[in-house]
């Protein structure tokens, strides 16, 4: 998809690739050929500019078809380049707008508690919407609420549009600032997929009644080696030449 704009967020779409990719093939309820099923689990991205990241995982889920890909960011595409719920099948929210996901989230979650369906709702972060005061008093809602359908994923790649998070606002031990709001908080390596695994099934059968936060640790461009050593930035630029070096690498370490 990068290849066919010239253009993209791959370095976080690289990084998160590991969370989707267990989320959506081990921890997630759905139906591929109805993605409005009304028990199905929610998925909400709040970073609307990774969207480049969860379409891939929809058109392997089955939920958007594969011949779509070269309509990446197009006029009339079905998948523009920052998420949008009336665009897309399988895009929950429109999340260009930072801060707002688990604010969204935590009403879905209410709504969802008060209809009596089971289903879980999953709302991925960036490390960056930690400075949101917006994403704190959602946080003091899920406590308030008992919202234990609640699921945060935060993409921690310590790295937004004016350089890291660590720099910002988002500094020391996110997992004991979440216990201290109430909520159930595990911080693991995001890229590896036991920890992903192990930490998705921890927070799903917890029995206390409170929210849960998987705080992933990630790396930017992961899985391609040359971007990997760039000077990171909130954009990563990859030159016309480098997108089929970039894929066979990628391809190249693709389990079988």
């Amino acid at each position: 998809m990068g290849e066919v704009q010239g253009q993209g967020y791959i370095g976080q779409a690289l990084g998160a690739a590991d969370l989707l990719a267990v989320s959506y093939f081990h921890a997630l309820t759905y139906r591929a050929d109805d993605p409005e099923w009304d028990g199905r689990d929610r998925f909400y991205l709040s970073i609307g500019h990774y969207a480049i990241a969860l379409y891939a995982a929809l058109i392997e889920a089955g939920i958007l078809p594969e011949d779509e890909i070269a309509t990446y960011g197009m006029d009339d595409s079905r998948m523009p380049m920052s998420g949008m719920a009336a665009y897309t099948p399988g895009m929950e929210i429109t999340g260009g707008s930072l801060g707002h996901g688990l604010g969204i989230a935590v009403g879905a979650a209410m709504g969802l508690k008060r209809k009596g369906n089971p289903a879980f709702v999953y709302n991925l972060m960036s490390d960056g919407e930690l400075g949101e005061g917006s994403t704190w008093e959602a946080v003091m809602s899920a406590v308030q609420w008992k919202l234990d359908n609640l699921i945060c994923l935060v993409d921690f790649n310590d790295q937004q549009a004016d350089g890291k998070t660590t720099d910002a606002l988002a500094s020391g031990p996110q997992a004991r600032q979440w216990e201290a709001f109430g909520w159930h908080a595990q911080e693991i390596d995001g890229n590896d997929l036991d920890a992903l695994v192990a930490a998705f099934n921890t927070a799903r059968s917890l029995t206390d009644p409170k929210p849960r936060v998987i705080i992933c640790r990630t790396k930017m461009c992961k899985g391609v080696p040359f971007l990997e050593e760039r000077e990171m930035a909130h954009f990563v630029r990859v030159e016309p030449e480098e997108w089929a070096k970039a894929l066979a690498i990628l391809d190249e370490g693709r389990p079988t």
